[in-house]
């Protein structure tokens, strides 16, 4: 029997297509690419690999296509070790599609059609009850229906079972919805976002992350990105250094760090150098072109646990 702690992740695949130059291209105009990629993808399947290759035992609650798109899911799942008890395929709707720029300074701009994705609702994580009720953690993102998510976070609840939110892409969150949530994970946009703010709005974050606290939200840890993350709770907020990296691509810096965050919470660490880890992977993915390659096993992260 293995002695990994269970994480179950509830989220988004999609089939991941990549253009990189050296800058955005203007409204109607086109640009010369520099680098092409095609590949596995989606905030959900990203975790996924990611809670495996940093120690956890995954099953992956999630939904894909019954198409030309598909095999490329079970593939990577497969040599992954991620479990996939829980990943349906619908002949209703194709596995989803997600299409990113990044310019030369590793910046990103993506686009998303859900497809597939939009069947992970509350009735499909109502199939999952029991394999939660026997996690360690539960890491839920929101690219699916906030049904589904909602519902992830209230069956690991009744079970007494630890939960981490990513809320990406974030919505605002009603106090109860708030209240389900052990541990909140957004940047800096994701956190106006759940305040009913523009990505891009002029505010502090302190300010911003208390409000949500003052709504319901329990421990929130705002990632940063190179300045690393912030840990909020009992009133208090902690900065945890980030890492300086040359960064050719930040699309999974995110799901790194969250699914390190994870696997380290569900062995029994406490946050704080739970944290220093996932900083080092989320540093660590943004080295790498893609999100899948950016997702360290964890002996590449070079932090003392």
């Amino acid at each position: 029997m293995s002695d990994k702690p269970v994480v179950t992740v509830v989220g988004a695949y999609c089939a991941d297509i990549f253009f990189k130059s050296d800058r955005f291209p203007a409204f109607g105009e086109t640009l010369i690419a520099d680098m092409f990629h095609f590949g596995p993808g989606g905030k959900g399947a990203n975790q996924a690999v990611g809670v495996a290759r940093s120690g956890g035992q995954c099953q992956f609650v999630g939904m894909i296509g019954d198409d030309p798109f598909a095999p490329m899911a079970l593939k990577l799942f497969e040599e992954e070790g991620v479990g996939t008890h829980h990943l349906g395929q619908s002949k209703a709707k194709g596995t989803a599609i997600g299409f990113a720029l990044v310019n030369e300074a590793g910046e990103n701009s993506c686009l998303l059609d859900m497809m597939a994705n939009e069947l992970v609702d509350a009735d499909w994580l109502d199939q999952a009850e029991e394999q939660i009720a026997r996690s360690d953690l539960l890491l839920a993102s929101m690219e699916i229906p906030i049904s589904g998510v909602i519902r992830s976070l209230e069956l690991a609840r009744k079970h007494k079972v630890r939960t981490i939110l990513n809320p990406a892409p974030a919505v605002p969150l009603s106090p109860d919805q708030l209240k389900l949530a052990d541990v909140l994970t957004p940047n800096q946009s994701e956190l106006r976002a759940l305040n009913g703010l523009e990505p891009d709005a002029i505010a502090s974050d302190l300010e911003l992350a208390s409000g949500l606290q003052g709504k319901g939200a329990h421990t929130i840890v705002l990632t940063r990105g190179s300045e690393g993350a912030w840990l909020l709770q009992n009133g208090e907020c902690a900065e945890i250094p980030g890492h300086d990296v040359d960064a050719v691509d930040t699309t999974g810096a995110g799901d790194a760090f969250n699914a390190t965050l994870a696997v380290a919470l569900a062995e029994g660490q406490d946050f704080r150098p739970a944290i220093e880890l996932a900083n080092a992977a989320g540093a660590y993915a943004c080295t790498k072109v893609g999100c899948v390659p950016g997702l360290a096993h964890r002996e590449e992260l070079k932090v003392s646990t």
